[in-house]
């Protein structure tokens, strides 16, 4: 006798994704690079384990009419493909492979909605010093002593309408522990003395029409454009107030001013929407998408030549107050827009005329700091333990730019990701250099 599958209704967060599919995929990239080799037939069962370990990725969109009042996951026993794959190792292998997660996005139809490629890439021994933009080639060789030695570097790409990064880099971290027999549990959060949020002065009303980044050399392609890299962690006095999340945030609102002043776009307030978790990072954290949003106001004036110690405390207390609100994932209108009163056709259609027309109150930009990367994802002895790990999340107009931080190993791994109908190549590279003048510049104090 068949068992019918578990059907879950779609979450508020998935509701409104799904609502407003468009051509352009919204995908979230994760990146890990690894110093030495994975096998491949121990790593595909690895994760195959993996995600029997957390049932509740395996899903895919239940098929329903066109009158139902929900979209439904439905949980499958198994995986319907293949989720691990190894594209031939080449030159371009990198590149090609970012380029399949921005464009090519999991289908909702097939359990389980993501994808992982597992790269071979080679690099020439020792790699070269300094900063700067992720290298798809290896540099050329030196001196006699330089020798070719492969690493390996996974990427795992996400259908957001259905899952997080953090979800995924859980399933990812027992994965690793599966394989390598390595102990991947979570690392304690860093405590901090809590402190009644002191409600912020002086916030810029959310009601106003925020900036937009403003254009720059937008290429006729569409889709994202995607840049990656690796900067210092920014120091800050011991004791300080602040905290590096607050230190980043300083960094995006002053960056964008900064662009905007330079290609003559009028002050407005910035808004700059940051995500929250509060899930757990052990194996009982939910898998699905965790986050709620909040968003950080910027006046103009406080980013036209600011006395940044200042700047960064003031952030501090509105980061804190709206951490500590509670508040639904995307707000209450989402919940009432969500209820499932009408069929979720008429919802769909509702929900995508709201999204154009709320469209100039859309905030600046996205900032979704990791922070310190919560698992070793150490694969044993042979393969290693992860030294960088790069997120990014979709980069739809209005927006057209969303930045993404983590830490590994004592380094700041940076994403920016663009649309192609605002910015091109170079203004990413510009925005990067931009975004690592600022973040030097908060360092007040040290």
């Amino acid at each position: 006798m068949t068992t019918e599958p578990l059907r879950i209704p779609f979450p508020v967060v998935d509701e409104v994704a799904r609502h407003c599919l468009q051509e352009e995929p919204e995908t979230v990239h994760i990146e890990v690079h690894l110093p030495g080799r994975l096998d491949h037939a121990r790593l595909r069962k690895a994760f195959t384990e993996a995600l029997h370990r957390h049932p509740r990725i395996l899903m895919r969109e239940s098929p329903g009419t066109w009158h139902r009042r929900r979209y439904e996951w439905e949980l499958t026993t198994e995986p319907d493909v293949e989720v691990v794959s190894f594209p031939p190792p080449g030159p371009n292998a990198l590149r090609d492979a970012r380029t399949r997660a921005l464009v090519e996005a999991p289908p909702l139809s097939l359990s389980p909605p993501i994808r992982l490629e597992v790269v071979d890439n080679q690099r020439q021994v020792p790699p070269p010093q300094g900063r700067g933009e992720l290298r798809d080639q290896p540099p050329p060789a030196r001196t006699r002593s330089t020798t070719a030695q492969t690493s390996t570097v996974l990427f795992l790409t996400i259908n957001h309408t259905a899952l997080d990064g953090p979800a995924c880099l859980r399933v990812l971290a027992t994965a690793a522990e599966l394989y390598g027999g390595e102990d991947n549990a979570s690392a304690p959060a860093p405590t901090r003395p809590q402190e009644p949020p002191t409600p912020p002065q002086d916030t810029p009303s959310n009601w106003s029409k925020p900036a937009r980044v403003a254009p720059g050399a937008p290429e006729r392609s569409p889709g994202n454009g995607l840049l990656v890299t690796e900067l210092d962690l920014p120091h800050r006095p011991k004791g300080s107030p602040y905290t590096v999340n607050d230190q980043l945030m300083v960094t995006t609102a002053l960056t964008i001013a900064h662009w905007n002043r330079e290609h003559g776009a009028r002050p407005r307030p910035l808004r700059i929407t940051m995500p929250v978790d509060d899930r757990p990072r052990d194996t009982t954290m939910p898998i699905g998408n965790g986050t709620r949003l909040v968003e950080v106001p910027f006046a103009p004036e406080e980013l036209d030549r600011p006395d940044l110690g200042v700047l960064l405390r003031r952030t501090a207390t509105r980061t804190r107050a709206l951490k500590s609100l509670p508040r639904p994932q995307l707000g209450h209108g989402a919940t009432l827009l969500t209820a499932p009163v009408t069929p979720v056709s008429w919802r769909a259609a509702l929900t995508r005329g709201l999204r154009r027309a709320a469209a100039p109150w859309t905030s600046t930009t996205l900032l979704s700091n990791i922070g310190r990367v919560p698992y070793p994802l150490d694969f044993g002895e042979e393969a290693g333990r992860a030294h960088a790990v790069w997120f990014s999340a979709p980069a739809r107009m209005p927006r057209g730019l969303t930045v993404t931080t983590a830490s590994t190993a004592g380094r700041l791994h940076l994403a920016l990701r663009w649309s192609r109908a605002l910015l091109g190549h170079g203004d990413g590279a510009h925005l990067r250099d931009l975004f690592e003048h600022h973040l030097h510049s908060t360092e007040v104090g040290t």
